[in-house]
């Protein structure tokens, strides 16, 4: 296994793997054969951002069993997503303020996030599993009250797009089987969601294959795969959300409002 990281140090941005608590910083190019180096940084003299740079983040909708028969709805047959604004990325670690322009329900979602590594295109099951860089932590943030707010119009994008609302990180893990592993989300220290992965109605290589018939997926595209049950809103004027995933990792932000 893997991990990589994106930081910022003295002004300037940089890559490289975790190695216990310092940094082996590399160059190049994340998605194509990046290089190490002799230049070692510790983890906590630089500040993490966002680990990628997507050219589009692909957001699912009802894509775990448990939470279909929650809601009461019939699993999909093919995925059902949206496309969420890459203005709204925030780093590991940032707080993220109320949109002024909102007063209603904000909603954390712990998701698995994927991120591509080479360019997708109508691939086959198997192309598509080749074509998964790693995996990372996303935090979903969700206006929910926007969503319905029209009759006429279901405003997913609207929802989830405000600035701050698309915080995903610490890392990207690589060489991890997601199927084996578990989403744990704490809410201001208390648990929320722990929903198991296997539980996704669209496996990773399905999932990606079928969205790359509709789209070329790009290196660093990143795609949230749903949530399950236990989303809740943020009440307190501070909420710290944490999101966990059994080896990449912990992604921890602060909604203020």
């Amino acid at each position: 296994m893997t991990k990589w990281v994106h930081f910022e140090d003295g002004g300037r941005q940089g890559f490289g793997i975790l190695d216990g608590d310092e940094i082996v910083l590399h160059t190049g190019n994340l998605f194509d054969n990046p290089q190490p180096t002799d230049q070692r940084r510790p983890l906590s003299a630089v500040r993490l951002l966002a680990p990628c740079q997507p050219s589009k983040i692909i957001a699912l909708w009802n894509n775990f069993s448990a939470l279909a028969a929650k809601l009461g709805v019939a699993e999909p047959e093919e995925p059902l997503y949206l496309l969420k604004a890459v203005s709204s990325i925030a780093a590991p670690g940032a707080t993220i303020r109320r949109p002024p322009s909102y007063t209603e329900r904000v909603v954390y979602e712990g998701e698995l996030g994927i991120v591509i590594g080479r360019t997708c295109s109508n691939a086959s099951e198997s192309e598509a599993a080749a074509a998964v860089f790693g995996y990372t932590c996303v935090n979903d943030v969700t206006a929910s009250d926007i969503i319905s707010r029209d009759s006429t119009f279901a405003q997913w994008a609207r929802a989830k797009s405000f600035d701050g609302f698309g915080p995903f990180g610490p890392v990207i893990a690589t060489d991890i089987d997601p199927a084996s592993l578990a989403v744990r989300t704490e809410l201001n220290g208390v648990e929320r969601q722990n929903y198991p992965l296997s539980n996704m109605i669209f496996p990773v290589p399905r999932l990606v294959s079928a969205l790359s018939k509709d789209m070329t997926l790009l290196p660093g595209d990143l795609i949230c795969c749903g949530t399950s049950i236990g989303v809740g809103s943020m009440k307190e004027p501070s909420n710290e959300v944490s999101v966990s995933i059994e080896g990449i990792g912990t992604l921890s932000n602060t909604f203020v409002q």
